[in-house]
């Protein structure tokens, strides 16, 4: 089995091509190619699969020739990785599948098709407006940490810290609690503290993030554009842009009328060949 590894912001992920759609992708091989002392390791896998030749992407195939077949590092699969899709592109770019033209490069995802372009030497990524839906609690460690509940294709819970709790010292080995009426397919979680103005920006933002089917990360794409949402909100703003400081490094988050603009680095690191991903 072929394989590149890759990642955004510290977010990585085990790349596999498959352009015809002939992998027997299950549950048991992602968790295997994911797990960290018996595989490759990573927090997730892309496979990189035709639109036409996936059943879930042969809907979206006469806009985007290729379709993000991702899964969450405990074999689940996901509608959306915002890193991910900047990974993903990456990829794309770097081995030929798709030539740079000046335009964006659409790619079709379970969350429908979002699209990207190169910025310099990173990767920015289109997606749909993330969504505020409601007020929402996570529980952590005997804490009730009040947050809000947002949408970016798929679900995320942003919790701003009180003054006086450490963004650095939060236990995040357990997946914090939540309201399963108000998310009953799981959510990722991420828990915020602001920072000091970053020039060009509305908004400075430090963040950690408890990752549905994958633990903590160093990084989530999707989760940075939940926060930056709520991070323009709360400063009374309906659009703009905002630096959000993962463990990973950092993203930019730029927030129009209609759609988001997630921002940031994309490496692919090691090819290679996988000679028994199950043992």
């Amino acid at each position: 089995m072929e394989f590149t590894k890759g990642h955004g912001t510290g977010n990585d992920f085990v790349i596999l091509p498959d352009p015809d759609g002939t992998l027997d992708l299950t549950p048991g091989l992602v968790a295997a190619l994911c797990d960290r002392r018996r595989g490759l390791g990573g927090d997730g896998v892309l496979r990189v699969v035709r639109a036409a030749k996936h059943p879930e992407g042969v809907g979206q195939a006469a806009e985007a020739e290729w379709f993000m077949d991702y899964w969450n590092a405990d074999g689940s699969p996901a509608e959306m990785c915002g890193n991910g899709a900047r990974v993903f592109v990456r990829y794309l770019l770097d081995t030929g599948l798709t030539a740079p033209t000046g335009e964006t490069v659409p790619v079709a995802t379970r969350a429908g098709i979002v699209r990207a372009r190169l910025d310099g030497d990173q990767v920015a990524v289109e997606m749909r407006r993330p969504r505020l839906f409601g007020a929402a609690t996570a529980t952590l460690g005997g804490l009730a940490l009040p947050g809000t509940a947002v949408d970016v294709g798929n679900p995320h819970l942003v919790c701003a810290l009180p003054a006086g709790l450490d963004l650095p010292g939060l236990d995040l080995t357990r997946a914090p609690g939540f309201d399963e009426t108000v998310f009953p397919a799981g959510t990722n979680v991420e828990f915020t503290s602001s920072a000091e103005p970053v020039d060009g920006t509305d908004a400075h933002v430090l963040m950690r993030v408890y990752e549905r089917g994958s633990a903590e990360t160093l990084s989530c794409g999707t989760g940075a554009c939940a926060v930056g949402a709520v991070a323009l909100r709360d400063i009374g703003l309906d659009t703009g842009t905002v630096a959000v400081d993962v463990p990973g490094g950092r993203l930019t988050i730029r927030i129009t009328e209609d759609s988001c603009w997630l921002t940031g680095p994309a490496v692919l690191v090691a090819t290679g060949t996988l000679v028994s991903p199950t043992s």
